[in-house]
């Protein structure tokens, strides 16, 4: 089999809020990205990270509805260190984010928090709490 995971796909209310929201958060959008229908960013690795709106979304699904409810799809970013999941995620609830889970020593051997992006879903920060850990 030659298929290979490439990137993760997010449909959002509002492009420009989202590619703020992600830029903050150190995601590399191109200028004008938050004036498109659909917008990329590359990630370390070579992954991507794609947003497209709900219009763009309809007009190639027309019977498409937005899922209702919360928890329809996480992203974990590691961070350097537990004082880094810490100043994130006070930063960006201090930047009108919401906070969803304020940071935690998790029995899994990391520090972790979460954040909700403009359309609800979950943004997971966390780091090792020990050299070598997770």
């Amino acid at each position: 089999m030659s298929a290979r995971f490439d990137a993760v796909g997010l449909v959002v209310s509002d492009m420009a809020a989202s590619v703020a929201f992600y830029r903050r958060l150190g995601f590399a959008f191109p200028e004008g990205a938050e004036e498109q229908g659909h917008a990329e960013a590359e990630l370390p690795g070579g992954l991507r990270l794609l947003l497209d709106t709900e219009d763009v979304v309809r007009s190639f699904h027309a019977e498409w509805k937005p899922p209702s409810g919360g928890g329809r799809t996480s992203l974990a970013l590691r961070c350097d260190g537990p004082a880094e999941v810490d100043t994130l995620y006070a930063e960006l609830v201090a930047s009108g984010c919401r906070g969803e889970l304020k940071p935690w020593d998790a029995v899994w051997g990391q520090r972790y928090a979460v954040v909700l992006d403009p359309d609800g879903n979950g943004v997971d920060l966390f780091a090792p709490l020990a050299a070598g850990g997770q």
